[in-house]
């Protein structure tokens, strides 16, 4: 059975780094969906694909992996780098604002 262990990126809509510190082991498909022929539905005899495990750290992902004889693949993720702004949102309405207003 394969396993594919990762860290997710963050959400495109925020800015924040929310959800992104834990690691997930998901289980690949092994079959493929069938639709459903009155309603249109898909399915699949395959439960393991709804299986989401959460692990603290990637060696801890692993040694799980490992225990139980899981073929897997890590997927490293893309750090995103840190937007350090010297003056943030609130400097726009400070009363000792140095530039003009401009709009």
């Amino acid at each position: 059975m394969r396993a594919r262990i990762y860290q997710p990126a963050r959400n495109a809509m925020q800015s924040g780094q929310a959800k992104t510190k834990l690691w997930y082991l998901d289980f690949v498909q092994a079959d493929a969906r069938e639709i459903d022929p009155l309603m249109g539905w898909t399915s699949s005899d395959d439960t393991q694909s709804q299986v989401r495990l959460k692990f603290e750290s990637r060696e801890a992902a692993e040694a799980y992996a490992k225990e139980n004889g899981l073929d897997y693949v890590v997927t490293e993720g893309h750090k995103r780098a840190a937007n350090i702004r010297p003056m943030g949102y609130g400097e726009n309405f400070a009363s000792g604002r140095r530039a003009n207003w401009t709009h």
